[in-house]
């Protein structure tokens, strides 16, 4: 198995798409489907990055990112938001928060695991 992706979306063909293409290419892989549920399993899980949506039950995005960002042990994941809210002013408070990028919905799933290849590497 290679690097573990927590997916924190709550849409669920979205969550099945980006399952099936991460385990394709060896990625462990595990869901959440809202805020609170992405923030226990990045503590429990303990992934190397997380595909999290900003429009969320029970938490969203930019609370998840921020808070991840405040605990020490978590520090080191990499975190790319996944949105359909695409401008400016919510890209760079993404980014502000801590997110390493921000994509926008919808998305070529070739581009996105390139860019979590990239994030990934520059991990190591």
């Amino acid at each position: 198995m290679g690097a573990r992706i927590l997916i924190a979306e709550d849409e669920p063909n979205i969550v099945t798409s980006l399952e099936f293409l991460l385990q394709e290419n060896d990625y462990e892989v595990r869901v959440a489907r809202d805020g609170q549920e992405a923030l226990e399993l990045a503590e429990s899980f303990l992934p190397n990055l997380i595909l999290l949506d900003v429009m969320m039950p029970r938490h969203n995005g930019f609370e998840v990112c921020r808070r991840i960002r405040e605990i020490p042990a978590l520090e080191r994941i990499k975190i790319v938001m996944l949105t359909a809210r695409g401008r400016d002013a919510e890209r760079e408070k993404g980014l502000a928060l801590g997110a390493d990028a921000y994509v926008t919905k919808p998305f070529s799933t070739k581009e996105l695991l390139a860019k979590v290849s990239e994030l990934l590497a520059a991990n190591r």
